[in-house]
């Protein structure tokens, strides 16, 4: 049974299931899709009631706008107060005041539910809290919290430091979402985003700890050295670990798509024990391994995936990181990336920007599809 940490009146898993990247009918790699399997989805968020995990997440744009629906009808049979449901307002598809009620509408019709556990501001940064300041979002989500629809306030975090200090300060939080991980740790400042919100009381849920199954398939290099520390032991479970081992740390969010990978999450987090000095040693050894890679830090999350031209970028970009990380041969790379039509790859993009200003992880995506997967693959 997974352990669990105390969140105010309740405990919440230690473990959380993210619906961003559920099992789909499609097998493309890192590609947004919005044909969820049900059969499968349900297999896991079963799983995972039976073991213990009571935090769902998901989010108004995941899977193409349809994990929503699909948590909400895969815990329909459980009682309401055995889970923890949590959701997100997008405030950059907010065009006026008056969307945030309506999204919010949306979503509980989505889910099914009458209030959400948690909600949070999705993907701050300070020109979008700038906007969640001029909409009222907070004092909005203030309100639905009065009204009993919204039990904890949050925000997920993608900006500066200093954009967080200022967000942090800005109002009374529940709770705050921040991107970490061994790799991150320091690519991101993700320690300093930690003790930001540590000192300010603030508990933490992480996401992205394996960072998009980065780190489950690390370079050869960094594999060996795993599995000279401990044969036993998967890859991902040094990244799970890691995140595990920071004491205000309260739940930490992964995608799982397979019970495998569940299975494996929850024995590494089931009567836990932090890890040694000798063990966070190795796995910063590891994310220098990885630096030298010169991989893209594309995780996945396919917020770009809304692309005007239809722009396979995260498919493009995982080909490519595949490579670059020893994990598949250049004939294979190259391989991926034909299977793509060729109205949808590198060559197809007009540079309009609207996946950069969308990236949580700052890639200039635009630059890359025509500087280097081009010159790579074309």
């Amino acid at each position: 049974m997974i352990d669990k940490k105390k969140f105010k009146e309740t405990a919440l898993s230690l473990l959380g299931l993210g619906t961003m990247r559920l099992p789909v009918k499609s097998k493309i790699k890192r590609e947004a899709n919005p044909m969820i399997d049900y059969e499968e989805g349900q297999k896991l968020v079963d799983y995972a009631i039976e073991n213990g995990i009571n935090y769902f997440d998901t989010a108004y744009m995941y899977h193409a706008g349809k994990s929503e629906k699909f948590i909400g009808t895969a815990l329909k049979k459980y009682p309401r107060d055995s889970y923890y449901l949590v959701d997100k307002l997008p405030i950059w598809l907010c065009l006026k005041k008056s969307d945030m009620a309506k999204i919010f509408n949306n979503q509980l019709e989505r889910t099914g539910a009458d209030y959400f556990d948690n909600y949070l501001l999705h993907a701050l940064d300070g020109g979008a809290f700038d906007k969640c300041e001029k909409y009222g979002a907070y004092e909005f989500l203030k309100q639905k919290q009065n009204e009993g629809k919204i039990k904890n306030i949050g925000f997920s975090f993608h900006g500066t430091i200093d954009d967080l200090k200022r967000i942090v300060a800005a109002h009374k939080w529940d709770f705050a979402q921040i991107q970490l991980n061994y790799l991150d740790w320091t690519n991101q400042k993700a320690k300093e985003q930690y003790d930001i919100l540590t000192e300010a009381g603030i508990p933490v849920i992480i996401m992205e700890p394996v960072r998009g199954g980065k780190l489950a398939e690390v370079p050869k290099e960094a594999e060996a050295m795993f599995k000279a520390a401990n044969p036993n032991a998967s890859i991902a479970s040094w990244a799970i670990r890691f995140v595990a081992s920071l004491p205000n740390v309260q739940t930490i969010l992964s995608g799982m798509n397979s019970l495998e990978q569940m299975q494996d999450n929850i024995n590494s987090l089931t009567d836990f024990k932090p890890m040694t000095e000798a063990e966070k040693r190795l796995c910063f050894n590891a994310a220098a391994i990885i630096n030298k890679q010169n991989v893209i830090p594309c995780t996945g999350c396919d917020y770009c995936a809304d692309c005007p031209k239809g722009v396979k970028i995260s498919s493009i970009f995982a080909a490519y990181n595949d490579f670059k990380n020893g994990n598949i041969s250049e004939d294979e790379s190259k391989e991926r990336y034909a299977a793509i039509p060729a109205e949808n790859n590198a060559s197809a993009c007009v540079s309009c920007g609207k996946c950069a200003t969308h990236c949580p992880q700052g890639i200039k995506i635009p630059d890359l599809l025509h500087g280097e997967m081009q010159k790579f693959f074309e």
